[in-house]
């Protein structure tokens, strides 16, 4: 195990990082009225945009070196502590749903495991040791990618991650919300989004999160687009798994060709329900195991699937 700071390291630390600066401007907002408390909060929030597009290129580069990657069937890892955890498992769950990835393909791991997400574990986030553990329990390859998330830059957990994934030669990705952070120097890609001092100081759930979020959304969103999970801004892997993504699974079909809710009903019920199978059964008048087919030669893109498929 590391060692640990003294309290007083880490007190010199922290006063030290952006996201930890105490806003004296800001001493008497609570004798303030509501209304103002959330304009002031509003009007913080609206220049996190603007500090997450300074950070595009880094995005971008970071989206290219993943999707690269997972096209050769690896994993997409986030791992950090506390509310960049949780925001990280959070973005993992949904991408089964949304883009029908296969369980496991993208993996959110907290610091404290699971419990983690709704409970403050103590001293997890300290231990990069953890990490390891962690990322070993995955049978981590060079062909994954792990993003490590910490707002303060600084969070031994994903620190960990990031260096262990690094040993084993898979790809990394440093997010923070402070400018020359050791997460960021950590990994080959690093992105620092410097969204400021937060309006309660410390409290990075706030400006740090919704960057984050923000950040997150943009990596595996446009992952899954260089992927082939959409056709132009269509969900076309969306996994039908309830009433409202059956109905929102044939709106797609309708959106991407035009067709008659029974010639839906039809491909629909020719594809088993995959949205994708049925736009190529609609729009290159194939059955259903010819479109199949087709998409599996195409590496799952339904645009290069219309292509091949026989005019």
């Amino acid at each position: 195990m590391t060692s640990a700071s003294s309290p007083h390291d880490l007190r010199s630390q922290l006063e030290h990082l952006t996201t930890e600066a105490f806003r004296p401007e800001l001493a008497e907002i609570d004798r303030l009225p509501t209304l103002d408390i959330a304009r002031l909060m509003n009007g913080e929030d609206a220049g996190v945009a603007g500090a997450v597009a300074a950070r595009l290129p880094e995005i971008a580069g970071a989206v290219d070196a993943i999707a690269a990657r997972m096209g050769r069937g690896g994993r997409l890892v986030y791992a950090g502590a506390g509310t960049a955890g949780r925001i990280g498992v959070l973005d993992a769950s949904e991408c089964p749903p949304t883009f029908g990835t296969a369980p496991g393909q993208v993996v959110g791991l907290i610091a404290g495991g699971p419990r983690a997400t709704v409970t403050s574990v103590e001293g997890a986030e300290d231990s990069p040791e953890l990490a390891r553990a962690d990322l070993a329990g995955l049978a981590l390859t060079a062909e994954d990618t792990v993003v490590g998330i910490s707002a303060s830059g600084r969070t031994p957990y994903a620190i960990g991650a990031v260096r262990y994934a690094r040993s084993v030669g898979a790809l990394t990705v440093g997010l923070s919300c402070n400018q020359g952070s050791a997460l960021a120097a950590a990994a080959e890609h690093g992105i620092e989004v410097v969204v400021g001092p937060e309006l309660l100081t410390g409290s990075t759930r706030l400006k740090a999160g919704t960057a984050q979020k923000m950040v997150l959304n943009m990596l595996s969103t446009i992952t899954m687009i260089r992927l082939g999970k959409t056709y132009g801004n269509l969900m076309v892997d969306v996994r039908a798994s309830n009433e409202k993504l059956r109905a929102r699974s044939r709106r797609i079909v309708s959106l991407a060709t035009g067709a008659r809710d029974e010639e839906i009903e039809r491909a629909l019920a020719a594809t088993d329900g995959e949205v994708k199978n049925a736009i190529l059964v609609l729009l290159a008048e194939v059955d259903g195991p010819s479109a199949a087919r087709l998409l599996e030669d195409s590496g799952g893109h339904l645009r290069a699937a219309l292509a091949a498929a026989p005019s």
